[in-house]
């Protein structure tokens, strides 16, 4: 399964590898056959449905990755302050990369 995720995240106790940066064009290409998004933040869905050019849906959820599933990462260089919400045009100002998450075992 791969994942969709606006952060990195450790969903449990294991052996992970995160790598990046991962182009749009990659991020396209691992999305193409279908993936889950855990995108829970509007702006941020709309930011990368704008930069992958397809549709990413806002989707609040939890979620657990098993061995083998890989999450693709809307990756922030900078730590938001305490409850700022960013909206489209903020995101577009910031320094981001897309990081590919994947748990091993």
């Amino acid at each position: 399964m791969i994942y969709l995720l606006n952060s990195p995240v450790l969903t449990a106790y294991g052996l992970w590898r995160f790598t990046g940066p991962v182009s749009r064009a990659e991020a396209r290409e691992l999305l193409r056959t279908g993936f889950v998004s855990a995108i829970g933040h509007e702006a941020s869905a709309r930011f990368l449905t704008t930069h992958l050019g397809m549709d990413i849906p806002t989707n609040r959820t939890t979620v657990n990755l098993s061995c083998g599933d890989r999450a693709l990462v809307l990756h922030l260089h900078q730590r938001l302050p305490e409850s700022v919400i960013l909206d489209e045009a903020a995101l577009d100002q910031m320094s981001w990369e897309l990081s590919l998450l994947v748990r091993l075992e």
